[in-house]
């Protein structure tokens, strides 16, 4: 199969045959394995000076809604094209030491639409509620939410644009009128035009940038796979650090400042709110979601502000959920489910303690993921992409092999299924048992704090950071294999934890085998290699043969998909304007590659 473009009466169209007719010049994965490509450091961005994240005063920031007016809006898909999700924000949050939580009944949840500006004859009522950002410490600030309503509209017509406005018409409290799409139908020549991916976005002129250059390309739906507004980096004062270990080691509690979220959507300027009140918005959990408070309550910010399509695609979780847009089915899976009750944690030589975080594999999603690649009718959807925080395929020394676990519990599952594409965004912390560390290997670990837990059981905490692009070859287990997916990262949104740079392959940079353990996605996962070039090694000598290209900048990604055997990706930096750094046709091959495993 190739593509060519070709002008009929003045007008370019793209062509897909059986044979190769032409050349437009965009390599396709039938042409691979490619030799592996690192592109040297850009200095033009601006990753590495001075401080990036957009300050608690910025314009772009500050709230302009009065009294009940909603603000915040955004739209969310549903599992399929006849239904999204219209989310909302009404009332003004609080922080400080005396807060008094607003009372959700007080204000309906209603959504007006209808398919004219004029004629908004349909009606939707919904749910709304608050949450708390609670730490009983002295000197610490309590947060507590604005009313956030979440109402789903139903019945909805494939590929048509639809308009409405969110409040409560009693108090008056409407909103302007804005506009969203459906997707098309789940069907095998219906495709979203384009399809925007960026991880690790993050509130930094970094972040600006990359929006400004996604809005330019005029997505249908934007996928975010994680780490979105680094409200965790932040104290309740409001203070922030790149490194909030290094910073901030007095705290008696890892702190948020939640009125980072806020600003993510503020009906100011603005930030966000032009494209996620038009544009449905996927996300799905990243490690800066977690955000341990008293009571050891986490993710309380991402369960309340986002709508997920849980209940409609049987998962009934948060953080695992699928969802059709037209001939594509894509799975959200989360690295962060089942979490258990760990112990808080004392920073060595310090008085204070902070939370740790982490993961275990959860028996609950890989079941639900079984019956739903089970459904998958891929004559109706072909395209099968997985989205997910953490990287299983990222050559970056910063958490080299941190996701075995998930890896080694789920890849074969996933590649029995055919998945064609996985997009990942970046992972973040994990834990490491110094008892299990050589002596030989500790002068390495210089982006590496300790920590004691109740036990006194010696871990390390990795302060690093896989923000940067790669893209694999296909690839299933460390081989390549012409019917494994493509692993994308695209931890390299704008986030202010700057970027990652150094690779594992690099002379001196291969992590310890011991560094890779995390006790919260399943203990000590990572191993030496056992065949290939790397057999009996921890680290390849030189770029992986998996890994086809890999940069370090700020930037994201655009997917069309143009038939059911090929979709053209497209990642663009942010300092080329609107020039691809990478691009590449993703080209599924179903008679050659079965998509369903042996014994169903």
């Amino acid at each position: 199969m190739a593509l060519q473009l070709v002008n009929v009466t003045g007008i370019s169209v793209l062509i897909l045959m059986g044979l190769v007719v032409g050349d437009d010049g965009i390599p396709t994965t039938l042409e691979g394995p490619f030799k592996p490509v690192t592109v040297p450091l850009d200095r033009r961005f601006r990753g590495r000076a001075g401080p990036v994240d957009l300050p608690n005063n910025d314009p772009m920031l500050q709230r302009t809604a009065e009294g009940f007016e909603p603000e915040q809006i955004a739209v969310a898909l549903s599992t399929a094209h006849d239904s999204v999700w219209i989310s909302w924000i009404t009332g003004e949050s609080q922080i400080g030491d005396s807060i008094k939580p607003l009372n959700p009944a007080t204000v309906d949840s209603v959504v007006h639409y209808g398919m004219l500006p004029f004629l908004l004859i349909h009606e939707a009522k919904g749910h709304s509620l608050i949450y708390n950002q609670l730490y009983p410490f002295e000197g610490l600030r309590n947060y507590t939410s604005g009313i956030i309503h979440h109402v789903r509209l139903t019945g909805l017509q494939p590929n048509t644009n639809y308009y409405y406005r969110c409040g409560d018409p009693t108090l008056p409290a409407m909103s302007d009128i804005y506009q969203f799409r459906t997707m098309p139908k789940p069907c095998s020549i219906s495709y979203p035009s384009k399809i925007a991916v960026a991880g690790d976005l993050g509130l930094t002129f970094n972040a600006t940038s990359t929006i400004s250059h996604l809005m330019r390309n005029k997505p249908d739906l934007i996928i975010l796979p994680g780490d979105i507004c680094y409200a965790n980096l932040y104290l309740t004062n409001g203070s922030g650090s790149n490194c909030y270990s290094r910073s901030f080691r007095h705290t008696p509690i890892h702190e948020t400042y939640q009125p980072r979220w806020d600003y993510l959507g503020s009906s100011s300027v603005t930030y966000a709110r032009p494209l996620v009140s038009s544009v449905p918005l996927v996300v799905i959990e990243g490690s800066h979601e977690v955000e341990r408070q008293a009571g050891n309550v986490e993710f309380a910010a991402y369960n309340s502000r986002f709508a997920f399509p849980s209940e409609e695609s049987g998962s009934r979780s948060p953080f695992y959920y699928s969802f059709n847009a037209g001939g594509i089915h894509f799975l959200m899976l989360g690295g962060y489910t089942a979490l258990p009750n760990h112990s808080i944690t004392h920073w060595i030589g310090f008085t204070s303690h902070f939370t740790l975080f982490g993961t275990c594999f959860s028996a609950n999603q890989y079941r639900w993921l079984e019956r739903d690649l089970a459904n998958v009718n891929r004559e109706v959807t072909p395209w099968l992409v997985a989205v997910w925080n953490q990287p299983w395929y990222s050559t970056y020394k910063a958490h080299y092999k941190r996701a075995e676990c998930m890896r080694v519990a789920m890849e074969e599952l996933l590649y029995n299924y055919g998945v064609d594409i996985v997009f990942n965004g970046h992972v973040k912390r994990s834990a490491i048992n110094e008892d299990e560390i050589q002596p030989d290997v500790i002068p390495q670990l210089h982006d590496i704090a300790c920590a004691f837990d109740s036990t006194n059981i010696a871990y390390l905490i990795d302060l690093t950071n896989v923000h940067a692009y790669e893209r694999s070859n296909r690839v299933y287990n460390y081989t390549l294999d012409p019917c494994g997916p493509v692993h994308i990262t695209v931890g390299n949104g704008g986030n202010r934890e700057k970027m990652a740079i150094k690779h594992a392959d690099d002379p001196g940079n291969c992590p310890h085998p011991s560094t890779a353990r995390d006790n919260y996605m399943g203990g000590l996962c990572a191993h030496n290699f056992t065949s290939g070039q790397a057999a009996g090694k921890f680290c390849w000598d030189q770029q992986p043969e998996y890994s086809a290209y890999r940069e370090t900048s700020f930037g994201h990604g655009i997917l069309e998909v143009k038939s059911k055997t090929h979709a053209l990706w497209t990642w663009y930096r942010n300092q080329d304007m609107d020039k691809a750094g990478d691009q590449i046709y993703i080209v599924r091959q179903p008679d050659r590659c079965p998509v369903q495993p042996n014994g169903h």
